[in-house]
């Protein structure tokens, strides 16, 4: 069976043929170390774009849908923790994590663009109820500031200043760092098991990924039911991604690459050039005359 004859969701899973096919061709540009940088550069450009700008209409524009939902009453009895800031500012770090352990291969590459994929996807799906049914997360009242230390006074104004209190449910937050971490914890697996480093940050990663979910509501960014529904749509979205990195694996990435269109078109193109070069019997200027 061929790409073509996939469920939908398998389609939309695997990389996609066109878009990214003048990507690949740049696949070995600088020993491979570029293409992880600029498939992250275009997937970025999937994610933040449409997040900071539903995220300042909503500021500007919009108003709650509901006068109560979704704050619930445990909401406002969770307590702020300030040092959480630093937890929730880790998913800073998934991104570049994500770029460093892609290993350096086809199979690497293709499962990078497939998760690039799915978070565009994720964003999507996540900026249609931004949008619809609006929800700002006026807490920052209960912020103490005066109990702060410096870094942590100057994170939290880090945030403030560039995230508005809205875009609340389902938490993005949750779901990039859920699917970067499954990611991560893939390639950890695949490709550098045998690191006596392999264990050790797969439990750093999880833990941090864990007080990450935990600080999305001591640090008032987010109510309880942001971070759920982040959680049922991060499980969610992988479950629906998964079988597109069985896929690669399976089929290798030659046939892949070949059903995508780019090992027709790179074949062609060697062709091409062999046609080109090579003389021909026919071709006098190189003949040798005796």
């Amino acid at each position: 069976m061929g790409i073509d004859d996939q469920p939908f969701f398998m389609r939309w899973s695997l990389p996609w043929g066109k878009f990214w096919s003048s990507t690949w061709t740049r696949r070995h540009t600088l020993g491979g170390r570029w293409f992880p940088l600029e498939a992250f550069l275009i997937g970025w450009m999937g994610i933040g774009v449409p997040y900071v700008i539903t995220n300042n209409i909503a500021y500007m524009y919009l108003s709650d849908t509901f006068e109560v939902f979704p704050e619930s009453p445990w909401d406002r009895q969770i307590p702020v923790i300030p040092w959480m800031v630093f937890p929730y500012a880790g998913l800073y770090i998934y991104y570049p994590g994500s770029i460093a352990l892609c290993p350096n291969s086809d199979r690497g590459r293709m499962e990078l663009l497939s998760t690039m994929q799915m978070m565009v996807a994720a964003t999507m799906f996540c900026v249609f109820f931004f949008l619809t049914m609006p929800a700002e997360i006026d807490m920052r009242d209960a912020i103490d500031w005066d109990v702060m230390t410096p870094s942590e006074k100057g994170m939290f104004k880090f945030i403030h200043d560039g995230d508005h209190p809205w875009n609340a449910w389902p938490s993005l937050h949750v779901i990039h760092s859920y699917l970067l971490g499954r990611m991560m914890t893939h390639w950890v697996r695949t490709d550098y098991w045998n690191s006596v480093l392999a264990k050790p940050f797969l439990v750093c990663l999880w833990t941090e990924w864990v007080l990450l979910v935990i600080s999305t509501m001591t640090t008032k960014q987010h109510y309880m039911f942001d971070a759920g529904s982040g959680l049922v749509v991060g499980f969610i979205v992988f479950k629906l991604w998964e079988p597109a990195l069985q896929y690669i694996d399976a089929k290798g990435t030659e046939q892949v690459a070949q059903d995508l269109g780019w090992g027709t078109t790179l074949k062609t193109s060697i062709e091409a050039v062999r046609l080109t070069d090579w003389p021909t019997e026919h071709d006098d200027s190189d003949s040798i005359h005796v």
